[in-house]
């Protein structure tokens, strides 16, 4: 198998899994997109492959990803770029007709397992740490490869994003999810539901405000069911599904929405932690943090609120205060 120190994209599916050995398919349980997955032996090393297309997964379809996002950032470079505190795990990718296949090293081993269970604070600084030094790495970067567009990220799971998939034969969970949370929302917390309507209504007042403050590349999905601990303290980040031009503090309210019951300190000192990583890696965020934070959550909000209407009242209350606070920044 080449070697990965330039993007490799195999000509086939069968090139890319040449001599491979042991195929077993296999469903993870954070997977919930319609991707499918195997486990592999290639020269005698465990590998994991990843295969999709927006036929069958649906979020392609409500990101507008038509193009493979991810190819086209490990064709121009950013994966090997990224700092090698992160490990992206890849190594090699191919495009059979709309089927992309990304081959990895299997690292399952060292990813965060399933559960509620908070992650050691240990790696959950490294984690933060990860993604600051990721973000000070790539600051003032702009997307020139057609990649995830900051208006559309507001819209993920907005009503009018999710109406086709509802009336699929057999709905995607969170879709279904995602239409009950929107229909609670009026009654469990108007006043968020009325600021994210007009998000959806006009996602452009948002994303204008977002890119007056400094913008780095993202890999948009810092779920901890995407992410691990090495031994040696690199942290894996897989899935880079939603890769683009994005503020720094945007990832870090994805982490905070996506992983709050396993933090192992407060939403507060998870942003404070990693605002001084940010800075310790040399990004000073004086003039532009408080502004470009609010704004992300109230970002943040506009995708997630659903899921925090159908969830306990304290959460949904935090993230009603944050993302009315941020709309002052509007």
């Amino acid at each position: 198998m080449p070697e990965t120190v330039v993007p490799w994209v195999a000509g086939s599916l069968e090139e890319l899994v040449a001599g491979a050995t042991e195929r077993v398919e296999v469903r993870p349980s954070d997977a919930k997109s319609g991707a499918r997955f195997e486990r592999l032996v290639v020269d005698g090393e465990r590998l994991f492959l990843k295969s999709l297309s927006a036929a069958d997964d649906w979020i392609m379809r409500v990101t507008g990803n038509t193009s493979h996002w991810e190819l086209r950032v490990w064709q121009a470079g950013l994966y090997a770029d990224t700092p090698r505190v992160i490990d992206h795990t890849i190594r090699g990718m191919a495009l059979d007709g709309d089927r992309l296949s990304i081959l990895m090293t299997d690292c399952g081993d060292d990813l965060v397992p399933p559960g509620d269970d908070p992650v050691p604070g240990t790696h959950h600084a490294d984690f933060l740490d990860a993604m600051a030094a990721m973000h000070a790495h790539f600051l003032g970067w702009h997307d020139e490869l057609g990649l995830y567009d900051l208006s559309r990220r507001w819209l993920f799971f907005a009503p009018g994003t999710i109406a086709p998939e509802l009336a699929a034969p057999d709905v995607p969970g969170p879709i279904a999810v995602a239409h009950q949370g929107w229909g609670l929302l009026p009654e469990r917390a108007p006043r968020l539901h009325d600021l994210v309507t007009a998000v959806h209504r006009d996602p452009v007042p948002l994303s204008d405000a977002l890119r007056a403050t400094p913008l780095t590349f993202v890999g948009g999905d810092w779920k901890l069911g995407n992410v691990g601990h090495r031994p040696d303290r690199r942290t894996i980040l897989l899935d880079w599904a939603y890769p683009g031009e994005a503020p720094p503090c945007w990832d870090l309210a994805w982490y905070l929405a996506l992983n709050r019951a396993r933090l192992p300190e407060s939403k507060e000192a998870t942003i404070e932690r990693y605002r001084g990583r940010l800075e310790a890696h040399g990004v000073a965020t004086g003039d532009w943090w408080e502004r470009q934070l609010g704004l992300s959550l109230v970002g943040m909000a506009a995708v997630i609120a659903w899921e925090k209407a159908v969830g306990d009242q304290a959460e949904l209350d935090w993230w009603e205060r944050a993302a009315l606070d941020g709309a002052r920044w509007l």
